[in-house]
């Protein structure tokens, strides 16, 4: 599982070099090092091969006749590539994904479960205060659906 956050800079070819802990998740799952990356969320989210395949899977049990189904579905899966940990322990992330997230240089690594989030310093800050003022809604939300927080 992905867990916690590093900031990090990419580089203008769009290396961006992967914290230990990140790489060694992926290399559990896929020792060829390999992820697949793709936008959602106003970032960019990475999967560890693996797990991306049973998203693809999870979309071929759906009913495509819904359109907003095929829409997201396009969006996502479109948007999709595949990429490898270098022997640096760096990932390439194509230009026309750094443009959907707005990535320049200083980005953050969010380890969110099964994947990791690569944004832009500045929209994941204004990402995170957003979500901090709704924080009780939230918490409220998520109590509502089964979800028990122990203190």
């Amino acid at each position: 599982m992905f867990r916690g956050h590093s900031q990090r800079s990419i580089d203008p070819k769009g290396r961006l070099m992967l914290p230990p802990d990140f790489r060694e998740v992926i290399m559990e799952q896929a020792p060829g090092g390999e992820l697949m990356i793709t936008n959602f969320d106003d970032c960019v989210v990475a999967y560890p091969l693996p797990e991306w395949e049973e998203i693809e899977q999870s979309f071929n049990r759906l009913n495509m006749a819904n359109r907003k189904f095929r829409d997201f579905h396009r969006f996502f899966i479109s948007g999709a590539t595949q990429t490898t940990l270098d022997k640096q322990g760096r990932i390439l992330v194509p230009p026309y994904l750094r443009t959907y997230a707005e990535i320049t240089k200083e980005v953050v690594l969010a380890g969110v479960g099964r994947k990791f989030e690569i944004w832009d310093l500045t929209r994941f800050e204004a990402q995170r205060k957003k979500m901090e003022q709704d924080f009780d809604g939230i918490m409220d939300s998520l109590a509502e659906n089964g979800f028990e927080l122990r203190f």
